[in-house]
């Protein structure tokens, strides 16, 4: 299999609108295709045909790191059509490859559906923006998509620090200088310690993976530095237990305060097939850190955002189960959907029978309550 088939399968991705390519032995390359599974009509790869594959993309540093370490990740330019983001690794015995297609073009802030209010938190001089959501949910092209606005907009250094990069951005009205982890700097907590002395504005933290990446992006907030970052989790009270819990319980106490003061707010996301047109819609949570949730932060009263961020629509904020919901009302998701991404699938499950029988909608908690009633009988 030669250099020319690899190209084909990334012609394929690109032109099919995929946004990922898979390539295991045993099984024909498989797109991801408006987020289902989809296998090209060709026969299955043998372990010749990925190792060739392999070869044909992967430079010669990262072949290497696959050999003593079972895995690589890397990023490569695809023509005109965009980036992909690859990673390679060693399952019983075969290579197995994953790409994944990061368009040239960047979306605006009205394609992704964000909130007006993020526009003003990208002029903000400091603090902690954090996106976060699980694997595939777009948190990348969102961050660009605000990186890229910063960059039209205002005259800042943005340092960005990436494994690998992703989305390429030039200098408009900004400097942005990108850090490829692996490349040009070991580590994110190496990146992170020496980003200070670049003179940044803003600084974008692909994954705030460990302890010590997350202190030095709190200290790089509190010290007058917008910092946006990323974290797997999906609800915006849940980013902030994660990031307390990392931290020894002796320290505790003092992340809620530095988390209360420098935190501007946390976007979760979730993406998901459309039903009315082909395509992905994403659903979002949104919390804009107000005085009260900074005092519920700093209380320990993480279970109380929710419902402050339910009070907070004048500031954009919504609940994901609340976004889900009205995504369906409008027809651009299904319900299995819906209650596959909700957080609460059964208070949602009401709603939205209630809306199809035409009865009025259950309050917010009705079931909890109702579930706390019966078991007091």
């Amino acid at each position: 299999m030669s250099t020319i088939h690899i190209d084909r399968l990334l012609e394929t991705c690109v032109k099919r609108g995929a946004s990922d390519l898979h390539l295991y032995v045993g099984r024909s390359p498989t797109l991801r295709l408006h987020g289902r599974l989809r296998s090209l009509e060709t026969k299955p790869l043998e372990p010749e045909d990925t190792v060739a594959l392999m070869k044909a993309i992967t430079p010669e540093r990262n072949q290497q790191e696959l050999q003593e370490q079972g895995g690589t990740d890397f990023g490569f330019e695809f023509g005109t059509a965009g980036r992909f983001r690859t990673s390679v690794f060693m399952q019983r015995g075969n290579i197995s490859i994953c790409l994944r297609l990061i368009p040239s073009k960047l979306l605006s802030f009205e394609d992704i559906g964000l909130p007006q209010i993020v526009k003003s938190i990208c002029r903000r001089p400091r603090g902690i923006f954090l996106v976060t959501g699980p694997t595939g949910s777009g948190k990348t092209t969102t961050l660009a998509t605000m990186i890229d606005y910063i960059n039209e907009s205002f005259d800042r250094h943005i340092v960005t620090i990436e494994d690998p990069i992703e989305y390429y951005h030039y200098h408009k009205k900004s400097l942005v200088n990108q850090r490829e982890v692996g490349v040009d700097v070991p580590s994110f907590s190496e990146a992170l310690r020496r980003v200070l002395r670049m003179d940044p504005d803003v600084i974008l933290v692909g994954e705030l993976r460990d302890l010590e990446t997350i202190e030095a992006a709190l200290r790089a907030a509190e010290t007058g530095h917008l910092v946006f970052g990323t974290l797997h989790t999906t609800t915006a009270h849940r980013t902030v237990t994660r990031i307390v819990d990392i931290f020894p319980t002796s320290q505790q106490e003092q992340i809620r305060v530095q988390l209360s003061e420098s935190m501007v707010a946390v976007l979760c996301q979730a993406l998901m097939p459309r039903c009315d047109v082909r395509g992905m819609t994403a659903a979002f949570e949104f919390m804009y850190v107000t005085n009260a949730i900074a005092n519920l932060i700093r209380e320990n009263k993480v279970f109380r955002i929710p419902s402050s961020i339910q009070t907070g629509r004048k500031y954009g904020m919504q609940l994901l189960d609340d976004h889900l919901f009205q995504l369906w009302v409008d027809g651009r998701i299904d319900k299995v959907e819906a209650l596959d991404h909700a957080q609460s699938a059964g208070e949602l499950q009401d709603k939205i029978e209630a809306t199809e029988s035409g009865k009025p909608l259950p309050p917010p908690g009705a079931r909890v309550l109702q579930q706390e009633g019966d078991s007091e009988k």
